[in-house]
């Protein structure tokens, strides 16, 4: 069965100095101030689209890896994992950075890696983002 899910933004003025908010209107867990500065520059308590697909991409690889590490019969007790999304003004987003540290009991480095570069090539988000250089670190804690 297909899910589609929403969210919507409402902004206000121009780039440089208007200001925004985002919705998640699926869940609804909340409203998030963006700005222009919190993109390009610090963050100051405002999101950006950057931080916003650094948290999906974390999610589905994590759901993705957590899948495939099942199946191959060595279900992962914990993984922890860090999407770092970098935005450079006037070009665009330049690549995502994966980390993952696993506690996967019976599974050595060589397996986990192999599972987490297979997660990072199948992951739905992984793939939307095929345009965007994906890297990967992948340990066991």
């Amino acid at each position: 069965m297909a899910t589609t899910r929403q969210a919507h933004m409402v902004w206000e003025g121009n780039l440089i100095e208007g200001k925004g908010v985002v919705s998640l209107d699926s869940s609804g867990i909340g409203e998030y101030p963006v700005s222009w500065p919190a993109r390009s520059e610090q963050a100051n308590g405002k999101t950006s689209p950057e931080e916003l697909i650094a948290a999906a991409h974390s999610s589905c690889f994590s759901m993705a890896l957590s899948h495939g590490l099942a199946q191959a019969g060595t279900a992962p007790t914990r993984l922890e994992t860090k999407a770092d999304v970098t935005f450079q003004p006037g070009t665009g987003i330049t690549g995502v950075h994966l980390t993952v540290v696993g506690e996967v009991p019976g599974l050595d480095e060589a397996g986990f890696v192999k599972a987490a570069e297979d997660a990072k090539a199948n992951c739905p988000v992984s793939q939307a983002l095929s345009g965007t250089t994906i890297t990967l670190s992948a340990s066991l804690a």
